[in-house]
């Protein structure tokens, strides 16, 4: 099989699970060819050293049950309980409203199968980009944006799971909103005529080498997409959630997220352009001390 290069690969919102005992990384992302459409699965790409993979390799194919035939978005894979649960975004086929469901798999290979029988986030709402949580008391939560196309200024919302993942329990809680943090630019649009709009994408769960929490997400500058950082005063999902005055990324890049290369190497993801079908996987080094994360020179 021919080796790909990242500039060879489209995919959005790349999320890298690494395979310490294989010493691969395991890419996965996005990947239909117009991922506005009819959605066809996710696939993943397997390499050794973040600069050529193998693949595709498709890991989910919707059977005719699933809950979506359209608009699958930013698969992540963790795992959890000695199985491998992917976190992904779909449009429901019972309300057309986006939110993100539960597939699971005994293999990074697949196939994922549908573990919740519904997308998780609230059923009236447009929800994306779920991500997990485990916290200090072990318990899973999902972390995911309720859409500006639904409440005009993004909101980051967490909600407590179940132990088995397969539904939430209690209520959301929203952290922040876009506008909280200092940087998002806000646009106009015909949904909401006389007021600012700011959009939420992409949340991601870090814990910094001091213990703090942070978290990655995504918006808008002046229509550019940005990667900016926030983090919990207190050290818990529930907050405070204090903003990085500045984002992290600026060259319309964003829907990153952290891992450590096998040489502990701390590297940011993310996909640049934010415009289809030029996105490719970035790889950035970056560099952590007490709690500040900076793209290294």
């Amino acid at each position: 099989m021919e080796m790909l290069r990242n500039e060879q690969i489209q995919v959005r919102d790349p999320f890298v699970y690494v395979d310490e005992n294989e010493g691969k990384y395991y890419l996965f992302g996005s990947t239909d060819k117009n991922i506005w459409g009819p959605g066809t699965g996710f696939d993943v790409y397997i390499g050794g050293n973040l600069e050529t993979w193998e693949g595709p390799f498709p890991v989910f194919r919707p059977n005719d049950e699933f809950y979506s035939d359209e608009n699958f978005w930013a698969p992540e894979v963790h795992r959890y309980q000695e199985k491998y649960y992917m976190f992904a975004t779909f449009l429901r086929k019972d309300n057309q409203k986006r939110g993100t469901g539960i597939l699971v798999s005994d293999k990074l290979t697949g196939p994922f199968v549908m573990h919740s029988i519904e997308p998780v986030t609230p059923k009236e709402w447009y929800s994306l980009d779920g991500t997990l949580y485990v916290d200090e008391n072990r318990d899973p939560w999902i972390v995911f944006c309720h859409e500006w196309v639904q409440v005009g200024d993004g909101e980051i919302c967490a909600q407590r799971l179940s132990l088995d993942l397969k539904e939430t329990v209690n209520e959301p809680i929203v952290l922040f909103q876009a506008s909280d943090a200092a940087w998002p630019t806000a646009f106009n649009h015909d949904r909401f005529p006389n007021q600012d709009n700011f959009v939420t994408d992409g949340t991601f769960m870090f814990k910094a080498s001091n213990g703090e929490l942070v978290m990655l997400w995504a918006s808008f500058i002046d229509n550019i997409y940005a990667q900016g950082i926030s983090k919990s005063t207190t050290g818990k999902i529930t907050g405070p959630w204090k903003h990085q005055k500045a984002p992290l990324y600026v060259n319309d890049g964003g829907h990153g997220m952290l891992f450590r290369t096998f040489s502990n190497q701390l590297m940011l993801t993310l996909h640049r352009p934010n415009k289809t079908p030029l996105e490719r996987p970035i790889f950035i080094k970056i560099t952590e001390a007490d709690g500040v994360l900076r793209v290294e020179e």
